[in-house]
């Protein structure tokens, strides 16, 4: 029993130790309705938050909640396997900590595709229950069936689920056009239906953000150091 609580003490074993009571204790909440499963989500991809963060990471199609779950305990597995393998047979000493950090590092990136692979299973159980989870929807990509009549009303499905049918609203200069691929960006609840914009111009902006942040980080490290 004592070697079992010094390998959940240890670093960086111990990140999960307590991250993962906590996950417990949120989805103890959601179980009894005293917390919602679409914690972190917004109206909208727009902006630096959680639900915009792990669409950007490929969890698109479930809430934030589910898919970080699923990334921690995929990741801890890893960093658990890792540990008992290798890290608790060397003598690291103070190097324990670099070390560790990389570990974890390296599970969370092995973590994110197999988590975002069961995320993409999860996704039709959810798309499947689309009248109560309407913004776990975006980052999701859609087919447009018909072109956007004069009010702007267009209708759309799935691309991975034609079944799943969504309401778009466009607006001028940003109308969808029969067969057009889009990806869903904003909910509107008032009207229950989705912005969206073309695929290909949501792939440029992601891109452009990603540069503008790496930029970001270069001039945070060079001010620090000057």
């Amino acid at each position: 029993m004592e070697s079992v609580r010094q390998i959940l003490l240890s670093f960086p074993l111990v990140v999960f130790s307590a991250l993962l009571p906590l996950l417990l204790i949120y989805w103890l909440l959601v179980a009894l309705r005293l917390a919602s499963l679409e914690l972190f989500e917004r109206d909208s991809l727009k902006g630096d938050h959680l639900a915009s963060s792990m669409v950007a990471l490929g969890f698109a199609g479930v809430p934030a909640s589910v898919a970080l779950t699923l990334l921690v305990v995929v990741a801890g597995a890893l960093t658990l396997a890792v540990e008992l393998m290798l890290l608790r047979w060397l003598s690291l000493g103070m190097m324990r900590v670099p070390v560790g950090v990389g570990v974890l590092w390296l599970s969370f990136v092995v973590a994110s595709p197999l988590a975002s692979r069961v995320c993409a299973v999860l996704s039709h159980q959810f798309q499947r229950r689309a009248s109560g989870h309407y913004r776990c929807l975006l980052g999701e990509r859609v087919r447009v069936l018909e072109g956007a009549d004069a009010a702007g009303w267009a209708r759309a499905v799935l691309l991975d689920n034609a079944e799943c049918e969504v309401k778009l609203r466009g607006k001028v200069g940003n109308m969808p056009r029969a067969g057009e691929v889009r990806v869903l960006v904003k909910y509107v609840a008032q009207q229950n239906a989705y912005r969206s914009v073309d695929e290909a111009n949501f792939l440029e902006a992601r891109a452009h953000l990603r540069r503008i942040r790496l930029r970001r980080g270069d001039d945070n490290g060079a001010a620090a150091l000057s």
